[in-house]
């Protein structure tokens, strides 16, 4: 099952499309404990929360992962956006901390987001 997720930052909104194909315990209690704030962080190209609400396990995790996947993180109970290289990948690779669990893809890739979201406030809510 498909849901469009809006994460409010500021002024601006990032659009997602969580996918349960291929962690779907994780995706419905993602979905389960909307509406949550968290405050977001920069590192590379890819943008994460703080401990979000959700804890859940390695599910099927993965790294290194795609442009543009959205991921949870459950060494940190983060939510991840990817969108491009991370400073621990090699050339061409986007390589997470460590794998991460894929719950979908950011609809909306414009990568000036990132300029604005470190140590900002960001709220996930259904669309």
């Amino acid at each position: 099952m498909k849901h469009t997720i809006h994460v409010d930052v500021d002024s601006s909104k990032i659009i997602l499309e969580l996918d349960d194909s291929h962690s779907p315990t994780t995706v419905n209690e993602f979905v389960e404990k909307l509406p949550f704030t968290v405050d977001l962080n920069v590192w590379g190209d890819e943008i994460y929360s703080s401990k979000s609400p959700i804890n859940q396990p390695e599910e099927n995790a993965k790294s290194p992962v795609e442009l543009n996947d959205v991921a949870y993180w459950p060494t940190g109970k983060a939510i991840c956006l990817f969108y491009g290289p991370t400073p621990i990948g090699k050339p061409g690779e986007i390589t997470p901390a460590s794998p991460v669990n894929i719950i979908g893809k950011v609809v909306s890739p414009d990568k000036s987001i990132l300029s604005m979201t470190d140590g900002t406030k960001a709220t996930f809510r259904k669309a």
